[in-house]
């Protein structure tokens, strides 16, 4: 405990310290109310019926944060860190990169919301299944998906860490796709509108242009 004083009140002495811990305290803020709305989902989930249809994913909430785990531990070991000596650089990537999370954050929470009862940790069609098509989903198809890429994208720019980002780039997003089209898969043979959306809105990220009829 000495020690956590120590640090916090050396990191106090310098405007750069006090930048960091502001953005430490941005970090757990964010990481709290996500971790907050997906335990709302789970309670929501719990009082739904038995899905029409369901198909088993290894993508579930349980692997993702796994996945977050093992990223908070690459940044908290150091492993994969880049070291910048130009304060004015480093700070503009810290910024950058709070922005970033803060955007996930706000992006993750707005999603949920929109997509209310519809959401169920596993791949699931329920009976009354509704498609969310409004909002934040008529940017992308998939925003709790984007949202977190946005967000651990993030974090690998305010710590400078390459392995951070190769992570999230080579695991994280292939491993996000994957859910995503197990989830299209049933969606368009429960809404016959689907394939229609799907050429209007992007899939993790907005598209410039509407996809061409073929």
């Amino acid at each position: 405990m000495k020690e956590i004083w120590s640090r916090f009140s050396s990191l106090l002495q310098s405007p750069y310290g006090t930048l960091e811990l502001s953005i430490i305290f941005i970090i757990v803020l964010c990481a709290c109310a996500v971790f907050t709305s997906i335990l709302i989902n789970f309670i929501e989930s719990r009082q739904r019926p038995k899905a029409s249809r369901e198909r088993k994913s290894i993508v579930t909430t349980a692997t993702m944060t796994v996945f977050f785990i093992g990223f908070y531990l690459v940044i908290r070991l150091g492993i994969g860190g880049i070291v910048i000596s130009n304060i004015a650089l480093r700070v503009a990537f810290a910024l950058s990169g709070t922005f970033m999370v803060i955007a996930g954050t706000i992006i993750n929470i707005r999603g949920r919301l929109m997509l209310g009862v519809n959401w169920a940790d596993q791949v699931k069609i329920y009976d009354d299944q509704t498609l969310v098509s409004k909002d934040i989903y008529s940017l992308v198809r998939h925003p709790l998906y984007s949202s977190l890429m946005l967000i651990f994208y993030g974090g690998s720019l305010i710590y400078l860490n390459w392995l951070a980002f190769l992570a999230n780039s080579l695991i994280f997003i292939p491993f996000m796709y994957y859910r995503a089209k197990q989830e299209e898969s049933l969606l368009i043979e429960r809404f016959s509108q689907y394939r229609d959306y799907q050429k209007k809105v992007g899939m993790f990220f907005p598209r410039l242009t509407r996809r061409q009829e073929r």
